[in-house]
């Protein structure tokens, strides 16, 4: 029995040094079968402590609950983002030539540039996802195409083609929404 009482302390000095309250109910029930073997229960129960006494400044993180709501109380809004796109291409194309080095570049530029201009917009519980594909104008044909499983009633996308005489962009905004 001494060595359970000691177990306990040394249980509950571990736990208070861990930041952590703790009721350490030791209600030992016996139970006795028909051999009169004997099993004893020891219940615990803990309650973590969230705060972190170390750091006055840090705010403890806050755990938010699930809405449960499956549709989007605001619609994706896509004229605006073909808006964005419009600009952006145009506006960072304008006077480029083709060059696969730059261009490369430029794709993680402009969709960069894309995805933080829609997220000015704070559409709530949209993800957003950038496309933007650049290629050389040599009188040929492309078609650019991209397949999503999505819930058609709620996400939405929008697309934009630019083309001067030595390139072209598409871009391509996607919402999808997040339950």
């Amino acid at each position: 029995m001494a060595d359970r009482e000691a177990a306990k302390e040394k249980a509950a000095k571990l736990l208070k040094k861990r930041g952590s309250q703790s009721t350490i109910n030791s209600e030992i029930r016996h139970t006795a079968h028909s051999t009169h073997v004997s099993k004893y229960h020891v219940t615990h129960s803990s309650v973590s402590n969230l705060e972190d006494k170390g750091h006055e400044d840090s705010k403890p993180q806050q755990k938010y609950e699930n809405t449960y709501q499956l549709t989007a109380s605001k619609k994706f809004p896509g004229a605006m983002i073909k808006n964005i796109l419009k600009d952006v291409l145009e506006s960072y194309l304008v006077d480029h030539t083709y060059d696969p080095e730059i261009c490369r570049q430029m794709t993680k530029t402009l969709s960069e540039v894309v995805k933080a201009r829609v997220k000015e917009l704070q559409i709530p519980r949209f993800k957003v996802i950038t496309l933007i594909t650049i290629g050389s104008s040599n009188d040929q044909g492309m078609t650019v195409g991209s397949r999503c499983l999505w819930d058609a009633s709620v996400d939405m996308f929008s697309s934009f083609e630019y083309k001067n005489k030595h390139l072209f962009a598409v871009g391509t905004v996607y919402g999808v929404y997040a339950e």
